[in-house]
């Protein structure tokens, strides 16, 4: 059974799903408990902060020591065309994961 927190979270995430110009059927992607926020739903930087700071205000959720950048770090930069940087691995960032953090009250992924 989907609790009232859980309803809410993904009633927030669903806001910054968006419908996608392409996508054949005009339908949003599913979510879940595993859709990362940067590969599933290919937030940018900016979204994901804008979806966090309404996160942590709707649910009096205690930020504590999280960072944005932990989950989208800044990209190496190069003028050479030809200089190609290796991905930067970063922690996943999902819908569950805000989920365990508004029931417990503060972020828990430090």
């Amino acid at each position: 059974m989907v609790d009232d927190i859980e309803q809410r979270v993904f009633a927030l995430a669903r806001r910054y799903n968006g419908v996608y110009l392409f996508n054949n059927d005009k339908k949003q992607k599913r979510l879940t408990l595993e859709t990362d926020f940067d590969t599933d739903m290919q937030l940018d930087v900016g979204e994901a902060e804008d979806l966090m700071d309404e996160f942590f205000k709707a649910f009096r959720v205690e930020r504590g020591h999280f960072k944005i950048e932990t989950y989208y770090p800044d990209e190496p930069f190069s003028w050479n065309p030809f200089k190609k940087f290796s991905p930067i691995p970063v922690p996943d960032f999902t819908i569950g994961m805000l989920i365990d953090s508004a029931k417990a009250g503060k972020w828990l992924y430090d």
